[in-house]
């Protein structure tokens, strides 16, 4: 039996975690089983999930199986973003020029902030009374 040749990388943004798996194919692209098209609703999102493929112009080379939890589909298809990214770079470390000059290796660290206690949000106070 042939081994199976596939290219893995994680990409994280807010609380959104994807797994990316890379194959050589025709270009299919799943999201947690479903087409993009059907996952990624607005074209924004379907955009930034297939900007690296087209940076790096390898879009018809590969099939993108992806497996997505956690955030919002916003947040998730700038994770698969930077998922696709690192496991590029996996296939042809040579790209890592071309894919850092679109800061598509930059991990986005912005996160929720935590609510503190005495407080009723992370930065919202109780209303304050005088008398």
């Amino acid at each position: 039996m042939a081994d199976l040749v596939q290219y893995y990388g994680t990409g994280r943004r807010k609380s959104a975690i994807a797994r990316v798996f890379l194959r050589p194919g025709s270009g299919n692209f799943s999201v947690n089983g479903k087409t993009l098209e059907v996952y990624f609703v607005t074209a924004q999102q379907r955009a930034a999930a297939k900007r690296t493929l087209e940076t790096a112009s390898v879009a018809s080379e590969f099939d993108v199986i992806t497996t997505v939890k956690g955030g919002g589909v916003t947040a998730q298809s700038d994770a698969v973003k930077m998922g696709i990214a690192r496991a590029l770079l996996e296939f042809n470390p040579e790209l890592r020029k071309t894919l850092k000059a679109d800061n598509l290796l930059v991990r986005d660290a912005r996160m929720k902030e935590r609510k503190k206690y005495g407080q009723k949000g992370a930065r919202k106070r109780f209303q304050f009374s005088k008398r």
